[in-house]
């Protein structure tokens, strides 16, 4: 098996410097959102910079997003994003994308993200009944207990060859407990649905808080 890089403080720091390249206004978000006492729910840089790079690759135009918190991940897919592209972004605070709102237009991006404030399920579930779509990339960063009915709602709407890439899939190693509890409870029974899922090709990256990405077949 191979070796595994231990997230030491040093590797931390080397990954800062090296692992992404950032817009003025990405890093800007990142720094402000680091000093709030929620900010343990931005992504790293490096998964911003592979979500934008996951954008490229796949030739993606439309994509979703289920948790924008203050707006980090859908600035990073958006500025990968062709002039066309769009992304539909869906949270369920006010507050915490009226601050992402100020990033995305400062970046110029604005006008490729459409905010639907609201339950996310319901959204996803009004999207599939009037047939929206279809999608290439759905990015899901929310509540973990509804990550599952996300994920189901996702299939619905990505086109063959479209990627789901769901965080916090390791969260942070408690999934891989004897009787995991709660959040990492639901995460690890979806990592083992996905794992056994024949619709979709799959794999999980210990990116981050761990990145599980599955291709629709």
């Amino acid at each position: 098996m191979g070796h595994m890089v231990e997230p030491t403080p040093e590797v931390l720091d080397y990954l800062a410097k090296f692992g992404a390249r950032e817009s003025s206004e990405q890093e800007r978000c990142r720094t402000e959102t680091q000093s709030r006492s929620d900010a343990m729910m931005q992504i790293a840089p490096e998964q911003g910079a592979f979500l934008g790079l996951l954008v490229r690759m796949t030739g993606a135009r439309f994509c979703i997003e289920v948790g924008s918190f203050t707006g980090y991940s859908a600035l990073s897919m958006a500025l990968a994003l062709p002039p066309e592209g769009r992304i539909v972004a869906l949270d369920v605070s006010q507050a915490f994308t009226d601050i992402a709102r100020g990033y995305w237009k400062r970046a110029g991006v604005d006008g490729k993200i459409d905010l639907r404030l609201g339950p996310a399920q319901a959204a996803l579930e009004e999207m599939i009944k009037k047939g929206e779509g279809p999608f290439d990339l759905v990015f899901i960063d929310a509540d973990k207990p509804g990550y599952d009915g996300y994920y189901e709602a996702a299939l619905k709407l990505l086109r063959p060859g479209g990627v789901i890439a769901l965080d916090n899939m390791l969260y942070s190693g408690e999934v891989a407990a004897a009787k995991p509890s709660g959040n990492a409870a639901a995460l690890a029974a979806l990592n083992a649905k996905i794992h056994d899922d024949s619709r979709v090709d799959m794999a999980l990256a210990s990116i981050g808080d761990g990145l599980m990405l599955a291709r629709k077949r």
